[in-house]
């Protein structure tokens, strides 16, 4: 599945954020992943979404600017991948 600004995406339960000074560190406990995140704007984010119907919303909610959805919408996937966050 490809991963849109329309996709309805939650953090996996097996999933454990740590803070850090450059973001939060992404802890999956199923598959034993550690994955940096690398900014305290896509931390909130992937914290967060699952509050929201759609990755479009979550980003406005989060006041992230528009001009950089495209980038996150690349970053979210990425994740997908690791099983860090899922498409609900």
């Amino acid at each position: 599945m490809t991963l849109t600004l329309e996709s309805a995406c939650e953090m996996h339960p097996q999933v454990a954020l740590r803070p850090e000074p450059f973001g939060a560190l992404a802890y999956h406990y199923g598959n034993r992943r550690l994955v940096f995140l690398r900014h305290p704007d896509i931390v909130r984010v992937v914290r967060n979404m699952s509050a929201h119907p759609t990755l479009r919303e979550a980003l406005a909610a989060e006041g992230v600017d528009e001009s950089r959805w495209p980038s996150f919408v690349k970053a979210i996937s990425s994740l997908t991948t690791s099983e860090i966050v899922r498409v609900r």
